[in-house]
């Protein structure tokens, strides 16, 4: 894998300058690359990663399995489209489980909403199956970054 996009993918935020002098390249050369990979669809955008739980915003994520029906033309595909077009649908991914064919992660203001969402839109799609819907309670990690540190037991002092 290129190094441009290991450290990109680690910090969205490095410029191509602050790549060059990490890589002992030319800026032009890294500032060419990273157009490159814009240009041909390697980089597909850049994101802030938010722990929303240190805001007032009130929301609930929800992990849903999908048990769905492959099309002959198209396979996965076609339910696929369907489903990630949604812009509650943060992520969605085809799983190789016994249990379940695709995945996919959203959002929304209530437990209710989501349930809405999965009742009378994922569930109704022709050739969905069947649904679980599991309710994230805290994330500890996501895309590589540790949401909350861990607090140290005042009862370790001694131990140490």
């Amino acid at each position: 894998m290129d190094t441009i996009l290991q450290l990109l993918e680690k910090n969205a935020r490095l410029s191509a300058s602050d790549i060059a002098v990490m890589l002992d390249r030319p800026e032009e050369e890294i500032s060419a690359r990273i157009a490159a990979y814009e240009k041909d669809g390697t980089i597909l955008g850049y994101q802030a990663l938010i722990d929303w739980d240190k805001t007032d915003r009130e929301y609930v994520s929800a992990i849903i399995e999908l048990k769905v029906e492959p099309t002959r033309d198209r396979g996965f595909d076609r339910i696929a489209e369907q489903i990630y077009r949604y812009p509650e649908v943060q992520s969605l991914q085809l799983m190789s489980s016994a249990g379940y064919d695709l995945m996919l992660v959203m959002e929304g203001r209530t437990m209710k909403e989501i349930a809405y969402f999965v009742a009378y839109k994922l569930a109704t799609l022709e050739g969905v199956r069947s649904t679980a819907t599991h309710f994230v309670l805290k994330k500890y990690k996501d895309k590589g970054i540790v949401y909350t540190a861990p607090k140290r037991d005042e009862r370790e002092q001694g131990m140490i």
